[in-house]
């Protein structure tokens, strides 16, 4: 299984759906609460290249994106493979 992480907050309906996504599909993930880790959030903005919502996604330290992101590649057929590795 590949190492996949998402930035979250538990106010955050699109963090939700995200994580709804990987839990349908078994994945194993790794949440960074930024909301009680304020800490993580510059960490997270470091990572994602500038990106300042959440969720913010990674498989394999390569940044996927957001919820958006994370669906599309969903509905293009390409998330699986990704996870699969």
């Amino acid at each position: 299984m590949p190492n996949v992480e998402i930035y979250s907050s538990p106010l955050c309906g699109f963090c939700h759906a995200a994580k709804r996504l990987l839990n349908s599909k078994g994945v194993e993930f790794t949440e960074y609460n930024v909301l009680t880790q304020p800490e993580l959030k510059q960490q997270m903005i470091t990572r994602a290249n500038g990106g300042r919502t959440v969720p913010q996604i990674f498989i394999d330290d390569a940044h996927v994106g957001g919820c958006d992101d994370l669906y599309a590649l969903e509905q293009a057929g390409k998330l699986d493979p990704l996870l699969a590795s």
